[in-house]
Parts: C-alpha cells; structure tokens; sequence
C-alpha cells in the first residue's frame, strides 16, 4: 500500500489532502526530497536531509522537525507500508496563506511524505533504465529539449512545470528522457531528473555546481568517491549537444535512476549505440558502494 505522513499522522496516500490555500499547493511554495529505500532501509538519508535543509533555507522556510524526527519518520513508513524498494519523498510547504505573493505572517510550515513502492528487489532492472541494477536494460534514449526552467535549479522547489514539459516532450517523441539545454548559450545543463556526464577521450564531462543544475546527493557520491575509486578525471565544464553527440558513452544518475546509461539522443547512437566499459564500471561500482553503505 503506498502510504504518507500528512499533517502530524500516518496515513494511506488516498486518504491525504491538502489544503486549497496551502502555498505548496497554490503556487509551488515549497521544497522537496526523494530518497531511495532498499531492502527496508534508506539509503543516504542524511545526505538527503542535508540536502533538504539547504533547500528550505534558501527558500527562507523553516522547518520544525529535528534529524533524528526526519529519520524517524522514513523508517516508520517503511515498517508501516511495508515496502522493501521503493521511494520515499518528503515536502515541506510553507505553509497555509492568502493567495498573495508576499510571506504570509505567523505560518507554520507544513510536512509530508509518502512512500511508493518499486517493486522489484535490489539487483533487479527498473523502469527507469537503471544500470546500477544487474540484468538492467540496454540504456535508455533521450532527446535535447529547451531548459525553460527558472534560474535556482540548485533548489529543489515544488514547481517542477519546466521538468513535466520537457519530459513530456520527451514521451511525445518517444525517449525516455529529456536533456536539457538553455536556449540563451545553447549549452546543456542535465536532464528532466537527474544530472547528465558524457565520457570523451577517457574523461568524464558535466555541468559544473551552480544555480543552473541541481547537485544531487547521487552526484556528489559519483564525484566524491566513485570516480576517484575507478581513478577517473572529471571535466566540470558546461558543452554543447553538438559536442555530447561526439562522446563514446554518455549516462545520467539520480536517487530514483541509479545510474542510467543514455544511447541515443535525438535518434542518434551516442559511442557504438551500447552502455559502453566505462558507464558499466561506474553501475558496478555504485552498486558496490550501496550495499556496502547498507550494512
């Protein structure tokens, strides 16, 4: 069953609803984390909570719960749902207000979560493509689409519109996903959900830390331990869809992707058309690195 925490209670998903002047609800007023569940267990949760927290900061809303209520929190809609794989996301709006654009006063921050169930068992494909699985299926093809989103990607807020267009695009022309690119530069910044690397001439390219993307923990895991683990150099460098088109291997990685390699782009094979040495390397090695963190 997939259940949710909503308004200081456990309770299963249907049964939730927001207020129609919560400012999550009104006007994206909030922000959010997802944070992937395996075998009963979340994995990287402080990282996520870290991560929501910055968030919420730069936002300007606070947040009442306290880390150890946070974890509390997931844990118990594991046990409750019973869900071993899955996703757990967690919002935080700021809260019940007019309809006015300013801060509404004296308002207190609103939490919820839920948890969804995936389906399938650590080691096994999922519908994202994933190559951190074993028996994973052969990459995943995406088109470039305009990145029309606002200018702090960094935040994860709850207005996602430009990231459902794009995706949406995406399925109307039968991809997977979708990379975005910012029309004013014509460079890319990462895809609809989840970060973006090409590997040209034995290097790792993506688009450096900044408001135009969102640094995930996954990305930060790559970067801080796996690529040093498998001795590989990272280019933080934003580049051309002209230029990922020439790659030998190109993938993205999220929480709820694991790592993805991508084969085709607009209808053309990125490399030989396969998820290449270098991407299965990396699948191998995150996927280590998930067990070992779990247990």
């Amino acid at each position: 069953m997939d259940y949710g925490f909503f308004d200081g209670a456990f309770v299963p998903l249907d049964e939730a609803a927001a207020a129609v002047n919560d400012r999550g609800y009104a006007m994206g007023d909030g922000a959010f984390e997802v944070t992937r569940v395996y075998d009963s267990r979340c994995f990287a949760l402080p990282e996520h909570i870290k991560s929501l927290r910055r968030s919420l900061r730069e936002l300007a809303i606070p947040i009442t719960y306290m880390d150890e209520e946070l974890t509390a929190i997931h844990e118990d809609l594991i046990k409750r749902s019973g869900v071993k794989n899955g996703l757990i996301r967690l919002q935080v709006t700021r809260g019940l207000g007019s309809s006015g654009l300013a801060f509404p006063k004296m308002v207190v921050p609103l939490l919820s979560a839920a948890i969804h169930d995936l389906g399938k068992a650590a080691g096994e494909a999922d519908d994202a493509g994933s190559e951190t699985d074993d028996n994973a299926p052969k990459g995943i093809a995406a088109i470039f689409a305009e990145d029309c989103r606002w200018l702090r990607c960094d935040i994860n807020s709850l207005n996602r519109l430009g990231n459902v267009l794009a995706q949406e695009e995406a399925m109307r022309r039968h991809a997977d996903t979708a990379i975005l690119c910012r029309q004013d530069t014509n460079l890319i910044t990462e895809g609809t959900d989840a970060n973006f690397f090409i590997v040209k001439d034995g290097l790792i390219w993506t688009h450096p830390e900044g408001h135009l993307i969102r640094s995930g923990v996954t990305r930060a895991q790559l970067l801080g331990q796996i690529f040093p683990q498998l001795q590989l150099t990272v280019v933080e460098k934003a580049f051309a869809p002209a230029f990922a088109l020439t790659a030998e291997e190109a993938f993205v990685a999220s929480t709820a992707r694991g790592i993805a390699s991508v084969t085709k782009i607009d209808g053309k094979p990125i490399g030989t058309g396969e998820p290449g040495p270098i991407t299965q390397s990396l699948a191998a090695a995150y996927r280590d690195f998930i067990q070992k963190q779990l247990r």
